[in-house]
C-alpha cells in the first residue's frame, strides 16, 4: 500500500504538472510530494522529472512509466467500485425491454418487485429492435445472438418452440401425429409487427427443415391471444415452451409434433458494456433467469394419454 500510495503521488503530480497542485488534490503539502517523488526515483534508480524553479516535466522514462502507473491506479479504483457495487442495495429505476409476452412473465415480475422494492420498473414491451444505448435501455431481453461489442450478453434459458392445441380440439378435429397434416387443420399465427410477415413454425425431419404451406385460421401480433385461442379450441399455435407452462401442467393445452420442433433456442439478456454491472441490472438478471427459466423443469408434457 505504501508502494501504491507512491504511485498515486506519481500520477497526480505527472498529470497536474505541478507538486504543489498534486499536494492540494491528495490533502499534503507540495514538499511531500517532492519527498515522495525523490523516494520513488530512488527506489527506481531512474530520474522521473526534470525540476526547474518554475515547473516541472516528465523525462522519456518518467512518460512511460505514468502510462503504466495509470492503468495500475485504473484498475485499483475500478476494483474498488465494483466492490461497492457489490455490496450496496439494489436501488433507482431499471428500464428494461423484453418481449411482448407481458402477461406471460406478470407474475415473474410481480415477484421479483416484491423482493425488490427499491426499484422502479419501466417496462418497454416489443418485439422491435431496439437500440440499447441510444434509448437508454438498461438491459433488454430477448432470443437469438448479440454481436455488438458495445452489449454485454448472458443467456438466460433455453428453450423451443411447441405446437399446442386443447384437448377439445383434438377431440373434435382428431390427432396430429405428422406435420403434412396441419394444412387440414385451423393453424393461429404469430405476425412480426414491424415486417408484417408471419413467423415460420420450425419444423424439420432428420435435420431437414420442413417447407409446409400452413393455413392462416387467425394472426396475431403478440402470443398471449393465439394462447388464448388455442385455450378456447379455435385451432393449434407455434408457441415458445416457457410461454405455455402453466397450461401444458394443467392440461389445458397438450403439445403435438415434439419431434419434429426440437432446434432449441437462447433468451438472452444485453446491457451496455462498462466496468461493472449495477447492483439492480445483475438482481433482475438473475432473477428472471431463475423464474422464468428454472433448472429441470419439464415444460412439455407428452400428449399421447390426452389425445387417445
Amino acid at each position: 500500500m505504501e508502494r501504491f500510495g507512491a504511485l498515486n503521488v506519481f500520477v497526480r503530480a505527472a498529470e497536474t504538472r505541478s507538486f504543489t497542485e498534486a499536494g492540494r488534490q491528495l490533502g499534503i503539502s507540495a514538499s511531500a510530494v517532492g519527498k515522495a517523488i525523490s523516494r520513488l526515483e530512488t527506489r527506481l534508480n531512474v530520474r522521473l522529472f526534470h525540476r526547474s524553479t518554475r515547473s516541472i516535466a516528465l523525462t522519456p522514462e518518467g512518460a512511460i512509466f505514468l502510462k503504466r502507473c495509470q492503468r495500475i491506479v485504473e484498475e485499483i479504483e475500478s476494483a474498488e467500485a465494483e466492490l461497492a457495487l457489490a455490496n450496496s442495495a439494489p436501488r433507482g429505476q431499471l428500464r428494461v425491454s423484453m418481449p411482448m409476452v407481458g402477461t406471460l412473465v406478470m407474475p415473474v415480475i410481480g415477484a421479483f418487485m416484491k423482493a425488490y422494492p427499491d426499484i422502479t420498473l419501466d417496462i418497454d414491451f416489443s418485439d422491435r429492435m431496439v437500440d440499447v444505448i441510444e434509448e437508454g435501455f438498461d438491459v433488454v431481453m430477448r432470443t437469438g445472438d448479440a454481436s455488438d461489442s458495445q452489449l454485454i450478453t448472458r443467456a438466460m434459458g433455453t428453450y423451443r418452440h411447441v405446437i399446442v392445441g386443447s384437448p377439445q380440439y383434438f377431440a373434435k378435429h382428431g390427432p396430429v401425429t405428422d406435420p403434412h397434416q396441419l394444412p387440414d387443420h385451423a393453424c393461429l399465427q404469430h405476425r412480426f409487427p414491424t415486417t408484417g410477415k408471419l413467423r415460420r413454425w420450425p419444423l424439420n425431419s432428420d435435420g431437414e427443415s420442413l417447407d409446409i404451406d400452413l393455413p392462416n385460421t387467425a394472426t396475431a401480433s403478440a402470443v398471449e391471444p393465439l394462447i388464448h385461442l388455442a385455450e378456447h379450441g379455435l385451432g393449434l399455435a407455434c408457441v415458445p415452451d416457457f410461454t405455455v407452462r402453466a397450461q401444458l401442467a394443467r392440461g389445458s393445452l397438450v403439445s403435438v409434433l415434439n419431434q419434429y420442433v426440437d432446434t432449441p433456442s437462447t433468451f438472452r439478456a444485453v446491457w451496455p458494456s462498462g466496468r461493472q454491472v449495477s447492483p439492480k441490472v445483475r438482481v433482475f438478471v438473475d432473477f428472471m433467469s431463475k423464474y422464468l427459466f428454472p433448472a429441470g423443469t419439464e415444460s412439455v408434457r407428452d400428449p399421447s394419454s390426452s389425445m387417445e
